[in-house]
C-alpha cells in the first residue's frame, strides 16, 4: 500500500532515471502557482496596509506630539509661578506615560547640547542619546525655520520612526517615538496567521486535488506502467481501456494499443522468418549487423526421401504436404532448442548452440538436442504416414480398392526422412546486404552433414551421425544416447576415412534389438580385421535392415586387396 502510493507521487525508477507521474507534476506546479498567488497577495497586501499604517502613525504621533508640546507649555507657566521644575518635569513625565500604549514607545525631551530633559517609557530603559545625524538633522532644519517633522532616529541602537517638534520655551527638542518593530508585530502576526491558513488551504486542496487527478489520470498512470512493464520483459501487449472515459488520454490509449497490435503482428512474422537468436539480439541490440563469428554448433541436416517420385505425382500439392511435415517437425527442432538454418524443398538445415550466447533459459548439450530432434522428426514423419493410410483404408472400406493414379499418390505422400548430425568449429552469423540478408552458416561440417544424410540410404538408419556427436554427448555425462559404430567411409571428395555412428536412444533398445547389435558387432569386427567369411556368418545372424548391406558386401568372401577397413564411396 505505501509502496503503491510512494510510487504514485514519487514515481518509479528506471535504470538511473526516475519516471515522475504527471500528476505528481501537475500538483506541484498547481500547488506551487496557488502558495505563490497568495503569499504575494497577502505580501502586497501587507505593503499596501503598511503605507496606510505609516500615514497613520504619522497622525498619531503628530497628536500625541501636539498635546504633549501644549502639555509642556502648561507646565512651563506654572514653572513660571512655583519656580519648581523638578515638580513641573514630572508631571510632563506622567503625561508622556499616559499617551504610550507600546511597552517601547517613548516620549523624550532632548535638550541642545543632546542631553535629555526627561525621557517617558513604560518599560524601556533609555540609553544615552547618540544618534548625532538625527540630531544634526532636526538642527539643521530648524535653522532653516523648520522646527517639526517627522524622521527615522536610533534610540537604545534600535530603529524608531519619531515626531518631533522644538519647545523655544523650554529649549529642549519634543520627540515622540514608535519603535518600527513593535509597531509593525501586529502586521507580522496578521501575515503570519495569514500565511498559516494559506498553506493549511493549499494542503487540503493537495489532497482533494491528488484524489481527483488520479481519478482522472488514471488511466495515464495505466499507461506508463503497462509501458514500463513491456520494457522490462521486452514484449508489448493491448492496454485494457474497457471502463476508460471519453476523452484525449483513452484516445491515445487506443492508438497506442493499435500501434502494439501492428507492431506485434510484424514482430510475429518477423519471428517467423528470422531464427530465435537473431530475434533475441534485435531485441536487445536494436539492429541486425552483417556480422559472422566462428562457433562450435552441431548441424543436422534432413531430406525427404524419394523426392522427385513425390514432386512428379503431386505437382503442386506437394507444399501442402511440406508444410504438413514442416509444420511439426521444425516444432520439434525448436523446441529443442534448435534454428532453422535453411529450408530447400525436401531437405533442411537446422543449428544446434547457437542459442547458447543469448537465451538464459537453461543450456542443454546440443548434440543430445540435435539426435534428440532428429529422432522426433521419425516421429513426425511416421505419425503423418499413419495418418495417410488411415485415410487410404477408409477409402478401401468406401470402393473396395484404389485405382492406379490413387495408389500413386499414396506411395508419394508416405514421406520418410533421412537425418545426417555433425558438429564442430562453423562459422556462424548473418550474410548478404542491407537490403536483403539471411542467416547462415558455412564450414565443412554442414558439408558432412548432408553426406551422412545421404548414407541413410545406403545404411538403412534413420539417424546416421559422425564422432564428434558421439564424443560431445558422452562427455556430457549423458546415456539417453546408444552409439552404434557402422561403418569407416571415405565419402566423395575426402581423402581421410571417418567413422559413422547409428545413434539410438536407449530406452527403445529391447531384447531382440540387443542380441541384433551383438551379432552386428561381432561382424563388424571381423569386417575391419578383412576376416570376410566371418564377418558374413556373423552379418547373416543379425537381423537388423544395416546387417544387409555388410552381408552384401562380404558375400564374395574376400576383402578387396590392400584392406586397411576404410569403405569408399563413390558418390556423394
Amino acid at each position: 500500500m505505501l509502496a503503491d502510493l510512494k510510487e504514485s507521487i514519487v514515481g518509479r525508477k528506471i535504470g538511473k532515471t526516475r519516471v515522475v507521474p504527471v500528476t505528481t507534476k501537475i500538483l506541484f506546479i498547481f500547488l506551487l502557482i496557488i502558495l505563490v498567488s497568495n503569499l504575494a497577495s497577502n505580501y502586497l497586501n501587507l505593503m499596501f496596509n503598511r503605507t496606510e499604517l505609516i500615514n497613520q502613525m504619522k497622525d498619531l504621533l503628530g497628536k500625541d506630539l501636539r498635546d504633549i508640546y501644549t502639555f509642556c507649555n502648561n507646565q512651563y507657566e506654572i514653572f513660571q509661578l512655583i519656580h519648581d521644575e523638578k515638580k513641573s518635569v514630572d508631571a510632563i513625565k506622567l503625561k508622556g506615560v499616559a499617551q504610550l500604549k507600546n511597552s517601547h514607545a517613548v516620549v523624550l525631551g532632548l535638550k541642545r547640547d543632546q542631553s535629555y530633559f526627561f525621557t517617558s517609557s513604560k518599560a524601556v530603559k533609555i540609553a544615552p542619546f547618540k544618534d548625532k545625524a538625527s540630531f544634526e538633522f532636526m538642527e539643521s532644519h530648524r535653522a532653516d525655520g523648520v522646527d517639526e517633522g517627522f524622521l527615522p532616529m536610533k534610540i537604545n541602537n534600535k530603529d524608531y520612526f519619531a515626531a518631533y517638534k522644538y519647545n523655544s520655551k523650554w529649549q529642549i527638542y519634543l520627540i515622540r517615538a514608535e519603535e518600527e518593530n513593535e509597531f509593525y508585530q501586529k502586521q507580522r502576526e496578521i501575515f503570519r496567521n495569514v500565511s498559516i491558513m494559506i498553506a493549511i488551504i493549499t494542503f487540503l486542496s493537495a489532497v482533494v486535488g491528488t484524489i481527483l487527478l488520479r481519478r482522472i489520470l488514471k488511466y495515464v498512470r495505466l499507461l506508463t506502467r503497462s509501458i514500463m512493464r513491456m520494457a522490462e520483459t521486452q514484449q508489448l501487449e493491448i492496454v485494457d481501456l474497457k471502463k476508460a472515459p471519453n476523452d484525449d488520454i483513452t484516445f491515445l490509449g487506443m492508438a497506442f494499443n493499435s500501434l502494439s497490435s501492428t507492431v506485434n503482428n510484424l514482430i510475429g512474422i518477423f519471428q517467423k522468418f528470422a531464427n530465435q537468436d537473431i530475434v533475441i539480439k534485435a531485441y536487445r541490440d536494436r539492429e541486425v549487423k552483417l556480422e559472422g563469428v566462428q562457433k562450435n554448433l552441431t548441424i543436422m541436416f534432413s531430406d525427404i526421401k524419394s523426392f522427385t517420385f513425390i514432386t512428379e505425382t503431386l505437382g503442386s500439392d506437394i507444399i501442402r504436404l511440406l508444410n504438413l511435415h514442416y509444420d511439426k517437425a521444425i516444432r520439434e527442432i525448436v523446441e529443442h532448442d534448435g534454428i532453422i538454418g535453411a529450408i530447400i524443398g525436401d531437405a533442411l538445415l537446422a543449428v544446434f548452440g547457437a542459442l547458447d550466447d543469448v537465451s538464459h533459459d537453461g543450456h542443454h548439450n546440443k548434440s543430445l538436442q540435435a539426435v534428440l530432434s532428429g529422432y522426433k522428426m521419425q516421429e513426425v514423419a511416421a505419425a503423418l504416414r499413419a495418418e495417410m493410410t488411415a485415410k487410404r483404408d477408409t477409402i478401401l472400406k468406401k470402393k473396395g480398392k484404389l485405382s492406379p493414379e490413387e495408389e500413386r499418390v499414396y506411395k508419394a505422400v508416405l514421406l520418410e526422412v533421412g537425418v545426417g548430425i555433425d558438429g564442430g568449429d562453423v562459422f556462424y552469423g548473418t550474410l548478404g546486404s542491407h537490403v536483403r540478408m539471411t542467416n547462415t552458416v558455412i564450414g565443412d561440417n554442414v558439408n558432412a552433414a548432408s553426406r551422412l544424410e545421404g548414407l541413410t540410404r545406403i545404411y538403412k538408419v534413420p539417424v546416421i551421425c559422425s564422432q564428434y556427436v558421439k564424443n560431445d554427448i558422452e562427455e556430457s555425462g549423458n546415456t539417453e544416447i546408444y552409439f552404434q559404430e557402422l561403418d569407416t567411409v571415405q565419402v566423395k571428395g575426402k581423402t581421410t576415412g571417418t567413422k559413422i555412428y547409428w545413434p539410438m536412444q536407449a530406452s527403445q533398445i529391447d531384447d531382440t534389438t540387443e542380441k541384433a547389435l551383438e551379432f552386428f558387432v561381432r561382424g563388424l569386427k571381423f569386417y575391419y580385421n578383412g576376416d570376410w567369411p566371418k564377418a558374413y556368418k556373423e552379418f547373416t545372424r543379425c537381423k537388423l535392415k544395416v546387417a544387409r548391406v555388410f552381408e552384401e558386401r562380404t558375400l564374395d568372401s574376400k576383402a578387396p586387396a590392400k584392406w586397411n577397413g576404410i569403405w569408399e564411396m563413390k558418390t556423394k
